[in-house]
Parts: structure tokens; sequence; C-alpha cells
């Protein structure tokens, strides 16, 4: 069809030809023979010829450039006025959506009305379809069991002691069973188990102490890993007992200066925080002095635990003098009656000599303001630098007068049984262990407690 339109449209540069002459019906009709576009390049072009072409007249109407190409007007149609003509909108039917205010449909509202009491219009909905048989290759999914309700019991200290202990014991403790598995206890065996238990930083002492007991008892003899297990439990109560100790706070004194050191990352801060959870909680006034003025971040965690404890805060902008800081809120503790005052500390390595004399500048500092403080110096100990908690202690008890400690992330590490040896080396009170994040995870220590989860010793 487009091709028939193409040919009466356009010439396509072809000399129209002559009438053919009259033919005798008789005579059969020649056939045209198309000129190609070989034979049309060879062809002369002439513009007197071209001149006397005819001009084939255009087949589209001037009714159709009007209207674009498209179909013309009906007939009887109203003229264009050259203004818009706006559609009319067919109205759409009512939508009841239950939206986020909570709009109940009316055709819910009335449903509801005529069902009997007590029954859900949605019944139907809600109700599971009957269905005989599935197709081969489906099943149905089991039935949803009931949530089992939420376990609302808190575990005990010891439970949660012990949890936080288990990598300690349980490296031990296996260690232990696998020696003494049918073995008669002999000098090698006691050896071996001596270099085990000085392997979990228990220290020499404690090592030798433990042994001694076993070979008294048990040489010669079969051992199992529990015999093991309770001869080290009541060693390491032994070692722990003289130490195990509450904080004495003299109230006579107000406020009752105590003053936290430690290295970088020992937990200073948050331990703050939880002792002044316990003491805000008992009643006591407590008021918190921001002296880690290296460190931004640890001004803003203490105001974040003055606020959570209901305790006063001093702090100043960073890179305060810290004997300077611990001057005002000493003063500022005694104008408002407080009954204990917390100093933090920047966190310092041991082996800093210029941080160390800051420490003992803030010590002479509040020496001035009263003779006897700092009453308490805690130091926080990060359970997990193992052997090197022991140079820590001796430093700062030279040169801070720490008269008691604190041992901070139990529960992360396998190396917790370097408490022992602290506390047979040192014999300072421990009064604290923490075994995570949470206030209550920092708990008073106990002895025997420690020392029957440090050896897998059941509740």
């Amino acid at each position: 069809m487009a091709f028939d339109f193409l040919k009466r449209v356009f010439t396509f540069d072809q000399v129209p030809p002559e009438a053919p002459a009259a033919r005798s019906p008789d005579e059969p009709p020649e056939t045209a023979t198309p000129v190609t576009a070989d034979a049309k390049a060879l062809q002369p072009t002439d513009p007197a010829i071209d001149d006397a072409l005819p001009v084939a007249e255009d087949p589209v109407l001037a009714e159709e450039f009007a209207t674009g190409g498209g179909p013309s007007d009906d007939d009887g149609a109203p003229e264009d006025d050259g203004q818009p003509v706006e559609e009319a909108l067919l109205p759409l039917p009512p939508v009841e959506d239950i939206g986020d205010l909570g709009v109940v449909p009316l055709s819910l509202l009335e449903a509801e009305a005529e069902l009997p009491p007590g029954e859900s219009p949605t019944a139907d909905i809600d109700r599971p379809r009957d269905i005989a048989v599935l197709p081969a290759g489906f099943a149905t999914g089991p039935a949803p069991e009931p949530e089992a309700a939420l376990e609302t019991e808190r575990l005990t200290w010891f439970q949660r002691l012990r949890a936080g202990l288990s990598r300690t014991s349980s490296q031990l403790t296996g260690q232990i069973t696998a020696l003494f598995t049918k073995r008669k206890l002999d000098d090698a065996t006691l050896e071996e188990l001596e270099d085990l238990l000085i392997q979990a930083d228990l220290g020499v002492e404690t090592a030798l102490r433990i042994t001694d007991t076993l070979a008294s008892e048990r040489y010669g003899r079969d051992v199992s890993g529990a015999d093991v297990s309770r001869i080290m439990a009541n060693e390491i109560t032994k070692v722990l007992t003289p130490v195990a100790k509450p904080l004495q706070l003299d109230l006579n004194h107000r406020p009752h200066v105590i003053l936290v050191v430690g290295v970088n990352g020992t937990g200073k801060t948050t331990t703050i925080g939880k002792l002044a959870a316990k003491l805000s909680g008992a009643g006591l006034k407590v008021m918190l002095a921001a002296g880690d003025t290296f460190r931004a971040a640890a001004i803003e965690q203490l105001k974040i635990w003055a606020e959570r404890t209901n305790s006063h805060i001093v702090s100043s902008k960073l890179g305060a003098d810290a004997a300077g800081l611990a001057y005002e809120a000493f003063e500022e503790a005694r104008r408002q009656k407080s009954d204990v005052l917390i100093i933090d500390t920047a966190g310092r390595l041991q082996n800093r000599t210029e941080l160390m004399a800051e420490l003992e500048k803030i010590v002479r500092v509040l020496g001035k303001l009263d003779p006897d403080a700092p009453h308490t110096v805690l130091q926080t100990l990060d359970a997990t630098t193992g052997q090197n908690a022991l140079n820590q202690v001796e430093i700062f008890r030279n040169v801070a007068g720490v008269n008691g400690l604190i041992m901070t992330k139990l529960d992360g590490t396998a190396r917790g049984g370097i408490l022992v040896a602290i506390s047979a080396k040192h014999k300072l009170p421990v009064y604290f262990i923490g075994v995570g994040e949470g206030i209550d995870d920092l708990e008073p220590f106990e002895a025997q407690d420690f020392a029957e989860a440090i050896a897998g010793i059941a509740e």
C-alpha cells in the first residue's frame, strides 16, 4: 500500500510514455518493463525535457494538511473557538481506607452491628481455610508454636561471675583434666601441673601451694580433674580471703575523697559512674570531678554518669590543669556538704615520668586541703593485661599511694587468674570486680565465689 502511494505522489524522474497505439482486441497486452537504477543512471538528463514534463497531481487533500494528516472533523461538530475545553471527569467510586489516623470505615461498623454479639466481622478472613489435599510437591507449614514466655528471672551474682570467668576456668580445667586422665600423681605430673598454673597467671606462690597440698593428699594415687579443681579452689580461697574487704568510708571527714587512677583503657570513668550509682542509691550525696582533662570524651562520659546518678559534677575545659580542678572540686564538695567526692584522672602509662609527676601533684594539692586526703586511692586494673598488671600496681602504689584495687573486664579474657597473683604479692584490698558493662556488673569481691568460679566448680 505504501509503495502504491509513493508511486502516485512521486514520478521518480521518469519520462511519461507516449500514448500507446491502438491495438486490436485480439492482440495481447504488452508487459511494462521496470526501469532499474543502473538504467536510470545511464539516461541523459536534459533541462529542456525536465521543463516540459507534466507535474503529477498531489493526492493529499488540503483538509488533511489542516488536520495534521488526521481525520477531519465530523459534520455538525461545533467549531473550535480557540478556548481550551475541559474534559468531564468521571466520578470515582468511594474508597474506604483505614489510614494512619485509625479511622474505621462506616461499612465495617454497620457490618459489625448486624453480627451476633461476640463475633468479629473479619472472622471468615482470620479463620484458616480447610484444604483437603494439596497437589504433589506442596505441604502445609507446621502450626505456629506459642511464644515462650520471656525469662524475667535475673541471674545471681555467682552465675554472672562464673559466666564472666568461663574463658579462664574452661581453659584451665580443660588442661588439668587432660593432664590427669588415667594417670597417677608423681613428680613429673606435679611439675606439669605447676607449669599449667603459672601459665594461667595464678602466680608462682599460688601454684606451689596448690601442688604441695595436692602432693600431700594424693601422691602416688589416681587423681581426677575434679580432685585438682577442689584443692585449687580451696588454696585460692586462702590467698584471696585476706584481701576481700569492703571499702571503708569515713563519713566523719566530709567529703570522703576517692581518687581513681590507672593506665589508659582500664575502665576508670565507667567504674566511677558505677560507684556513684551505688552510693547515690544508698542515699549519699555524691560529687564527681572530671579530672581527665586530656580527653574530651571522658569529660562528656562523666557528665552523662552524673546525670544518670543524680550526682553533682565539677568539670573544666579540655587541657585544664588537673590539680587545679581537684582543688576546685574539693572546695565545691565541702561547700555543698557532699558525702563523697570521686575524682577521675587521666590514664597514664606507668613508665611516663612526667605524667606520674602530675599525679603526685594532685595528691599534694588534696593533702593541703585535708591532711588525710585523698582518703582512698583506687587503682583500676584491666584483667586482659595479664602479668603487666603486676608492674602497674607496684609503680602506682609508690607514686599515688594506692590502697585498694578494682579489677575490671574479667569477662573478656582467659587471664583472670592474675588477680590471685596480685593479691598474693601485694596483699592490697580488692574492693570490687567487674564482669560486664552494666551497673550491676560491678560487685563487691568475694574470695570463695571467685575461687570456685576460677576452678570451674558449680554452685
